[in-house]
């Protein structure tokens, strides 16, 4: 089959996205680059909790973070996750256009929660004076969370980037493979923020 030929009913694999040897290789060159993030963001993760309680005479984790708009925030990822899989699930039932229409709902709250990140650190450097450069407890932080908001952006280009291509061309078996793994990323970067959640502003609040 032609990688320009959209699929059809008649047609679709049980899984498009591991139809070809070519989709078995995009699915292996991610699991090494997904092991390559995991190692940086445990570096990260590391740093921080090595870091946190050195303030320098500043605020703290328990005079900043307050659990409110970290939880609206972890709500529009985890949803984003699901919609994702709604996605995908009608990309396996060859559902163009349903399949869009979910992806285009996970670009929105992840849009949100992107929002949410950006009038955080507006508040903390403007409203607190807590910057990357207060203390070595502000560098870590921003680090982390800056460096998983920028993963969050990626992550956003990469669907609608995929969408918009994809667009007039439909499903097939070449692009099937890219849309699925572009899901495990996103996947990948919501696992990412509930350890963010639970180590930086859970365990900083408490």
């Amino acid at each position: 089959m032609s990688s320009d030929q959209t699929l059809n009913p008649e047609t679709l694999p049980e899984q498009p996205e591991r139809a070809t040897l070519e989709g078995k290789n995009k699915f292996l060159g991610f699991w090494f680059f997904l092991g390559g993030e995991t190692v940086l963001f445990a570096s990260l993760f590391g740093t921080y909790l090595a870091l946190n309680n050195a303030t320098n005479d500043g605020p703290g984790a328990e005079e900043l973070f307050g659990l409110e708009l970290v939880f609206i925030m972890t709500m529009l990822l985890l949803t984003s996750s699901l919609t994702s899989v709604y996605a995908m699930y009608h990309m396996k039932n060859n559902s163009f256009s349903k399949m869009q229409l979910w992806l285009g709902i996970t670009v929105l709250l992840g849009l949100g929660f992107l929002g949410c990140e950006l009038y955080e650190f507006y508040h903390y450097i403007h409203g607190e004076g807590f910057t990357l450069r207060s203390s070595a407890f502000g560098s870590a932080f921003y680090t982390l969370v800056g460096f998983h908001g920028g993963h969050v952006t990626f992550g956003l280009l990469w669907i609608v980037t995929l969408m918009v291509r994809n667009a007039k061309r439909g499903l097939n078996l070449y692009n099937a493979p890219k849309f699925y793994i572009a899901s495990l990323y996103w996947h990948f970067i919501d696992v990412v923020w509930v350890f963010i959640f639970t180590v930086v502003y859970l365990m900083g609040v408490i």
